[in-house]
């Protein structure tokens, strides 16, 4: 059983798979950092100075811990309560980087196909072999 799993393991197909997922996580940090630091910056100035990690729709206001002169506390703190959408727009953005990227690898990889499948193939040996011996016959 041990061997068998040391087989599935270390195929080909199984190794890429764990390579792309971790490029793949690596390259979703690039995106982000990208986004949030580079893209949105100049997205917010093109737009009036608006920064997108700000917005969002307050549904209910925070309140901060109340305690009374003795030092005990009267009323418990509670957050805020909001919709980022300013948060949700940035990873959609963020998104649509990475599966525009993506998709731009698949059309290359997929084109790369295409020409070596099209591209004829050359003489087998035994094509050749066969030709030879057809000349030294014919002499």
């Amino acid at each position: 059983m041990l061997k068998e799993f040391k087989e599935f393991a270390l195929k080909g197909n199984l190794v890429d798979i764990a390579i792309a997922f971790v490029m793949g996580g690596a390259f979703g940090k690039v995106v982000t950092v990208f986004v949030e630091n580079i893209f949105a910056p100049f997205t917010g100035l093109l737009i009036g100075g608006i920064d997108l990690a700000d917005k969002k729709i307050i549904l209910k206001e925070g309140v901060a811990e109340i305690k009374d002169a003795a030092g005990a506390v009267t009323t418990d703190a509670s957050p805020e309560l909001a919709v980022e959408w300013g948060n949700f727009i940035t990873a959609s953005i963020d998104f649509i980087v990475v599966a525009f990227v993506m998709f731009m690898i698949i059309k290359a990889m997929n084109k790369m196909k295409k020409a070596e499948a099209t591209a004829p193939a050359g003489p087998t040996t035994e094509s050749l072999l066969c030709v030879i011996l057809n000349e030294i016959k014919k002499k």
